[in-house]
């Protein structure tokens, strides 16, 4: 949660507004580009804007005020984990129907007019668009070309982790690098995206910072993204590149495993030196986007985190879908990222209890997906809370960690062939977790494992997606006919602004 704050503001206020279908969008009304952005100073606050659109925007969709949805924690993350085998956000009574869009999510109906996949899409068009202007403004100043280099390539690496998250998702979408370019953008391919992905990245790491620089798109988070790249590209492409992987991989220095799971999650998780890239938060600092735990827990968990009953507002909506919590040894100690049983009123020691006046006790079953009760789902508490929490947290948002490197090392020697260099790898995440050293090893032993070390971390619908079972029968779900939801549907508000877009198959 340690901010530098070097934010443009104009910059930052003007570039949540952008339409994302039209990625190039003239900003000169807004961004003064005739008078800023020309020296190294005022260039190292564009760059900081860069960094503050991560943390998402107002969506401008249809929910609510349509102005307090910042979806890197809530509609980025509902999108990807409540489509996967992980997480759900089950209707409770009135509560959490929002036109139905949970539900899809679930059951993989979801269409091109779901407000949740319009979102995704959106936050990440929006910090592509950001950053074209921002690298338009850079080649304005009077930084000498080699400067530019270095600056650009920052911004070329988030620009790319952007273009990375819609290769996953979407697939088939714009390629957009050149601000002043007023044509509206026609699909690229998904292995054109890739080999974008692949290239942009190759090309700026030589200019990246070296070594560890917290919340800094370095060396180590290019080549962390660049591993992830080549673990999915079989899916993205057709072409495995298992050994690519392993390459990438070995060029992460510097880090290592948190003795304890939970510090990388800590409200003041910014020592960790698991952490390879986050995104900081400090509500002080004025930071927006970071409530997931407020959409989790029950309207009363007040009760139970706070003796003064004071702590901020619960949803009581995600929550972990029945079977993952008992997938877990009881000697796990990552199950703890899941809160389960009878609450107890932090200073009476009473039972807490909910407005029907029955006892609140989550409960890892969920009988009535449609009609869920209000104590029904294991809910996420990965990260740490405090009875003096602000609704805008001030844990840092854990992308990349360690750990992340050490499973794409054993999944990708396991694929090759080479399962004691798995083992090796693989055991050091168990290891840590309070397990015994495996013998032995399966696919299904590395998919429960990506389950397990990453429960709620946004990676569960790629994993799904890579090992095959993103199209089976699961709770809520039937086996589905083909593998069209293995890619979202363009927005239908964004294929009606742009006919020079084409919808995915299937939609």
């Amino acid at each position: 949660m340690k901010i530098q704050y070097i934010l443009s503001v104009a910059l930052l206020v003007s570039s949540a507004l952008i339409s994302c279908t039209d990625l190039n969008e003239q900003l000169y009304d807004k961004v003064s580009m005739n008078d800023y952005g020309k020296n190294e100073s005022e260039v190292s606050t564009i760059v900081g804007g860069a960094y503050a659109s991560l943390r998402g925007y107002g969506s401008g969709t249809p929910e609510g005020d349509g102005v307090n949805c910042y979806p890197t924690c809530e509609y980025v993350f509902f999108t990807t984990e409540c489509s996967s085998d992980e997480a759900c956000i089950p209707t409770r009574g009135t509560d959490w129907y929002d036109g139905g869009r949970y539900q899809e999510f679930q059951k993989h109906t979801w269409d091109a007019n779901n407000t949740g996949v319009l979102s995704l899409w959106r936050y990440n068009f929006t910090g592509v668009t950001k950053i074209n202007g921002m690298i338009y403004q850079v080649e304005q100043s009077t930084l000498s070309t080699a400067q530019k280099e270095v600056v650009e390539a920052e911004l070329r690496g988030l620009r790319a982790y952007y273009y990375y998250n819609l290769l996953d998702n979407f697939g088939n979408v714009p390629i957009s690098t050149d601000f002043t370019d007023k044509a509206l953008p026609a699909n690229a391919s998904r292995q054109e995206v890739f080999n974008f992905v692949e290239r942009e990245l190759k090309a700026v790491i030589p200019l990246l910072p070296s070594g560890i620089q917290y919340g800094k798109f370095t060396k180590n988070v290019a080549y962390t993204l660049l591993a992830r790249l080549y673990l999915n590209a079989e899916v993205y492409t057709g072409t495995p590149r298992w050994q690519d992987c392993l390459n990438a991989c070995d060029k992460v220095r510097g880090y290592s495993l948190t003795p304890n799971y939970k510090a990388s999650f800590a409200i003041k998780n910014e020592d960790s030196p698991e952490i390879i890239f986050a995104i900081p938060y400090d509500h002080k600092q004025g930071t927006v986007g970071n409530y997931l735990a407020s959409m989790t827990y029950h309207y009363n968990q007040k009760e139970a985190f706070d003796p003064a009953g004071k702590y901020q507002w619960c949803g009581n909506g995600i929550c972990a879908q029945p079977g993952v919590y008992s997938s877990f040894e009881a000697n796990d100690v990552r199950r703890n990222c899941l809160l389960i049983g009878q609450q107890y009123n932090a200073a009476t020691g009473a039972p807490v209890l909910m407005a029907n006046g029955e006892p609140l006790n989550y409960t890892e079953a969920i009988q009535d997906f449609t009609n869920a009760l209000q104590n029904e789902g294991a809910r996420l508490d990965k990260y740490e809370w405090s009875a003096n929490d602000q609704w805008e947290r001030d844990n840092d948002w854990v992308l990349m960690r360690y750990a992340e490197v050490l499973m794409m090392q054993a999944e990708a020697n396991f694929r090759l062939g080479f399962t004691q260099n798995a083992l090796d790898n693989i055991n050091l995440v168990r290891r840590r977790a309070g397990l015994n050293d495996l013998t032995a090893l399966t696919l299904d032993d590395l998919d429960k494992e990506w389950l397990h070390e990453f429960v709620f971390e946004g990676l569960r619908r790629t994993t799904n997606i890579r090992f095959g079972t993103f199209f089976q029968a699961w709770w809520q779900k039937p086996a589905e006919a083909d593998n069209h939801t293995g890619l979202y549907p363009i927005p239908k508000v964004e294929l009606d602004k742009n006919a020079n877009l084409r919808q995915n198959p299937g939609y």
